[in-house]
């Protein structure tokens, strides 16, 4: 089926998610069809027109399944059905054909860690008894000193990972929330139980599934409780089933853990698909706060190879904050003291902004983060509002400052809702920076110049080229470290990404002699650069500025490099009076004198003078000629600072050409462009 933006559907690449785009959003977030303040499928399904025109080519959906929302829905009480706030299942599946037919895919949670207490498997475990196949759904002890050692996730709130249960007279164990009891994967009854959630959703028409918290699926005492094996064991066995019965679908693991810990989520190509990158997003913070390269290139020099089948996920903000638990802690008061000098930014162990207000609204690094983001190796997630520069309410509880309505007009609830503004889930921002008077998508689409439209040109770009998403990366080492440049490769592409992480102009010289002979094109602008030869590349780049080239073998050379042509350097403007033009007197004799003869005359042929450095001429004498269908003068000029043999006068004649025929007379008159007018 044809969409109406002219897509025709999801591509049948089984390596799809490696050149996707993924848009980030929450349904009870972007749009309220039904006016009673919560957003909803039918919204949403209003609205895929703007995710689709930005280029976006997957849609991740926070959880929207019916829950107590102590978490924001990552507490499920029911992995069947639909949060009737949200809508109906009848609303989910035309959410799922609507983005299909707009070339959409869709990547929904599957959060199996853990459930709420409120869960019907926790409310019949805690009443079942000790031993039996419903009480092993989860994790029970008589004592809260088992698995001593784990590390408790969320500091601010949390003491424990376990707690008392008193209708079951045991501690459950939990590795986030109290009130999210964790499953028990040593259950076979619990292995099945999430295979039957898994086809549900795939049956439903779901492309990719995103598993929530795996590194913590499997407990063993005398361990960390993390990266078990027993939890590769467990992906294991989804991965098979989802690739015997389901094609071109995906797993994307959220593991917050060390690249070479993530590594092995990716199994040989049989577990999961994807990954997040975490440690990468705070250095890319880091290295422009810094103005240093060295914390991305750190890290990517850490980043393990991964199987051909895989694929990392790269992100700059999500709905959580961003998370400092993979830097060191020299870093992470350094990333403090800079991006949350309120304390009331920082939550657990990072900070609880977007990334508008992270870079003080500075359009210019919003965009030299957006390059970055979208150059690294991975597939890049855009969180929804970023692409407008949305901002944040860190005054509201937890992390929903974070998750406020999306802004798309200047109406009422920022055109989120409808409904009185007391209804809404959560207020929209009002501040006069960030507020949706200031800040929507209805300004913005209107403004060829705005942030959204900037946005969906770079992505335009980057879905061009595989080599951005399936290339590999070869960073270059300029002696000047406040510019980052990489090269990126895939098949015959070749692209060179260059950044400076300062505020201020820097210039770099770099080494390509390996690419001697192309010609780079700045792919934004679609602009030749000079050809790069035998020595170091030299380039200038304005404060927190990128270039993307496109080095290329075919590309034509600017038209200005190499040896000048025989016409004038630029187009001048003379004045002459309209009654009686003379070439004495005033601004015309000066440029005729100074600017325009002594470029002209070494070019000409019959110039015996070549060699001479002119440094002016001088019009000795000029006879005005009027016929039929020529006007102008025959000049006398004489030479300054030329030899005695060179001082002989020239007979010159000069075409007078009026008006718009002016400049294609350019190339073969000695006259630059003229204007007839009143002044002397």
């Amino acid at each position: 089926m044809r969409a109406r933006n002219g897509r025709s559907g999801p591509s049948q690449d089984p390596l799809w998610y490696k050149d996707a785009i993924i848009y980030q959003l929450h349904v009870k977030a972007y749009f309220d069809a039904n006016d009673d303040g919560i957003g909803d499928f039918v919204g949403l399904t209003q609205k895929l027109d703007h995710i689709a025109e930005l280029g976006a080519t997957v849609v991740w959906l926070l959880p929207f399944y019916p829950s107590p929302l102590r978490d924001d829905g990552y507490d499920i009480a029911d992995y069947k059905s639909i949060n009737p706030t949200y809508g109906t299942m009848h609303d989910f599946r035309t959410f799922v054909r609507a983005a299909h037919e707009r070339g959409l895919r869709v990547i929904t949670e599957l959060v199996i860690n853990h459930t709420s207490d409120q869960h019907p498997w926790f409310q019949r475990a805690r009443r079942a008894k000790r031993g039996s196949a419903y009480r092993d759904f989860y994790v029970w002890s008589d004592v809260d000193t088992k698995y001593a050692g784990t590390r408790i996730i969320f500091t601010d709130t949390e003491t424990s990972n376990w707690s008392w249960d008193p209708l079951a007279g045991q501690y459950y164990w939990h590795r986030f929330f109290s009130h999210q009891p964790d499953l028990n994967f040593e259950s076979p009854r619990v292995v099945r139980a999430v295979i039957d959630v898994m086809r549900f959703w795939l049956d439903a028409g779901v492309d990719g599934m995103r598993l929530d918290a795996v590194p913590y699926l499997c407990e063993r005492e005398g361990t960390s409780n993390e990266n078990l094996p027993e939890t590769h064991g467990v992906l294991r066995v989804l991965r098979a089933v989802l690739e015997n019965e389901y094609e071109g679908k995906i797993f994307l693991a959220e593991a917050n853990q060390w690249p070479e810990d993530v590594r092995a989520y990716f199994g040989d190509g049989d577990e999961c698909h994807m990954a997040f990158h975490f440690p990468l997003m705070p250095r890319m913070f880091m290295a422009i706060a810094e103005e240093d390269r060295y914390p991305i290139v750190d890290i990517m020099r850490q980043t393990p190879e991964i199987p051909e089948n895989c694929q990392w996920a790269i992100f700059l903000r999500n709905h959580d904050e961003m998370t400092l638990e993979m830097v060191t802690n020299r870093e992470r008061d350094y990333m403090y003291k800079v991006y949350a000098t309120d304390p009331r930014a920082r939550i657990n162990i990072g900070i609880r902004r977007r990334l508008a207000p992270l870079m003080e609204n500075d359009r210019r690094r919003m965009e030299l983060m957006a390059g970055l983001l979208m150059s690294m190796p991975g597939t890049p997630i855009v969180y929804y509002g970023d692409e407008i520069g949305m901002g944040d309410n860190i005054y509201l509880r937890d992390r929903d400052g974070v998750r406020t309505p999306m802004q798309w007009s200047i109406d009422r609830n920022g055109g989120f809702s409808r409904s009185d503004p007391a209804r809404l889930y959560l207020p929209p921002v009002m501040d006069a920076v960030y507020g949706y008077q200031t800040v929507n998508v209805e300004a913005q689409t209107r403004s060829p110049s705005s942030l959204v439209n900037w946005w969906r040109k770079l992505i335009a770009v980057r879905q061009g080229y595989r080599a951005f998403g399936r290339g590999t990366i070869s960073f270059l080492t300029p002696a000047n470290r406040k510019v980052i440049a990489y090269v990126r490769e895939h098949g015959n592409e070749t692209i060179l990404c260059v950044a400076n992480l300062a505020r201020s102009p820097q210039a770099v010289a770099l080494d390509l002699a390996r690419w001697r002979g192309r010609i780079p094109v700045e792919m934004l602008g679609w602009s030749p650069f000079p050809t790069v030869g035998a020595d170091r590349y030299v380039l200038t780049l304005p404060g927190h500025a990128f270039y993307w080239f496109l080095l290329s073998e075919a590309a034509v050379a600017a038209s200005w490099e190499g040896e000048p042509r025989e016409r004038l350097p630029e187009l001048l403007t003379l004045v002459f009076a309209r009654d009686n033009p003379t070439l004495f007197g005033g601004r015309t004799q000066l440029l005729l004198e100074y600017e325009i003869l002594p470029a002209y005359l070494p070019k000409q042929r019959w110039f015996g003078a070549k060699d001479a450095k002119l440094p002016g001429v001088s019009i000795a004498d000029a006879f005005r000629f009027d016929w039929s269908d020529a006007h102008g003068f025959f000049a006398i000029v004489t030479l300054s600072g030329a030899t005695e043999d060179a001082r002989l006068p020239y007979l010159l004649p000069l075409a007078l050409v009026e008006g718009d025929d002016a400049e294609s007379a350019l190339g073969s008159a000695a006259l630059a462009r003229t204007r007839t007018g009143a002044r002397e």
